[in-house]
Order: C-alpha cells, then sequence, then structure tokens
C-alpha cells in the first residue's frame, strides 16, 4: 500500500488570509514515476493516488483514517510563523526599533 503524509497547510505568501490553513490535509507520496509523452511533451503518470487530497479538521482523526484504512503515514508538524502580523500604523511608531528614514 502506498504512504502518505499529514499536514498542516502554511499560509499562502502572496495572500493575507488564513484560508484553507486550519485543516489537516492527507497527500500520498508518489509510487510511479512521472512520465513525458514523446509527441506532445504532456507529463503524466499511472498513479492515480497522486490525485488524491483528503482534509480533516484534527490530526487526529487524519491519522485515524490512515490506521483504519492500512496506510502508513508520517506527520509534519506546522512550524511557528516566524513573525507576527504588524499593522501598517506600526511603521510610523515612536518607539521602533530601527529609525524610520524618511
Amino acid at each position: 500500500m502506498a504512504s502518505a503524509r499529514i499536514y498542516k497547510p502554511a499560509k499562502d505568501p502572496s495572500q493575507s488570509g488564513m484560508a484553507r490553513t486550519k485543516q489537516w490535509v492527507l497527500e500520498f507520496d508518489q509510487t510511479a514515476p512521472r512520465e513525458t509523452d514523446p509527441l506532445m511533451g504532456w507529463t503524466s503518470s499511472s498513479d492515480m493516488l497522486q490525485q488524491v487530497r483528503l482534509e480533516f479538521d484534527t490530526k487526529e482523526e487524519a491519522v485515524a483514517y490512515a490506521a483504519r484504512e492500512g496506510i502508513a503515514y508520517r506527520i509534519e508538524e506546522p512550524k511557528p510563523p516566524l513573525r507576527k502580523g504588524l499593522s501598517y500604523a506600526d511603521n510610523f511608531k515612536f518607539n521602533r526599533s530601527a529609525p524610520w528614514t524618511h
């Protein structure tokens, strides 16, 4: 049987919202290599599990599903954010750590 990874997706860097980051995702690992069609140049694979992406509300639900279905899995814990979000007004505070250069 195929193996899978369970992870919590990171926030999209090009968007400010937190949509699609609250659920845990189970994705199957690649089991067959991708092939290039010699005529059209398209990339394809015979592995249909690469198209499956299951979303769960909690990590425990994803682990329980994988255990129930006999899927080998690995869990990738989310990393903490590097910095907290700042508002635009914080650029003009008097107690900034670096001086304002404008």
